[in-house]
């Protein structure tokens, strides 16, 4: 079983990723010309601010700090977006093809989180509700992505 220490590290991992997303999602909506696209990334970066204060709760309620800031892979991901918006002729399919690529590996970072024993079954129930939330925005943007083609 993980220490009280071990779990909120794990909900800081999730909470870092959070702000990735919800930076991410802020940057698409700037990047985009798309009104409906635009509104889209817009309300999802909302999302993930309420996800982080969600993870906030929960990180204070096992007695630790939660983390600010984004990390590095993150940082490293908006510089990507910002590289191929800024020569992309076709800048909505590329920003939704990254933002899958975002998603998809957001879902399997809540996956092997989930897994780890001994998290409160509400944090747990928390945490497979952002997980889905994710998923569904997963499979929107897919489908977003394909009516771009």
């Amino acid at each position: 079983m993980a220490t009280t220490k071990e779990l909120a590290s794990k909900l800081n991992e999730l909470l870092e990723k959070n702000y990735d997303s919800e930076k991410g999602f802020q940057k698409a909506a700037e990047d985009v010309k798309n009104p409906r696209l635009k509104d889209f990334f817009e309300a999802k970066a909302k999302e993930r601010y309420d996800f982080g204060h969600e993870l906030k709760t929960e990180i204070k309620n096992l007695g630790e700090s939660p983390d600010k800031g984004t990390s590095m892979s993150g940082k490293a991901h908006h510089a990507w977006m910002d590289l191929k918006a800024a020569f992309s002729a076709d800048k909505e399919e590329e920003i939704l093809e990254e933002v899958v690529r975002g998603e998809k590996v957001a879902v399997e970072d809540y996956n092997k989180i989930i897994k780890e024993d001994g998290f409160a079954p509400s944090t747990a129930n928390l945490l497979i509700k952002q997980r889905n939330a994710i998923e569904r925005t997963f499979k929107q943007v897919k489908d977003l992505e394909e009516a771009f083609d």
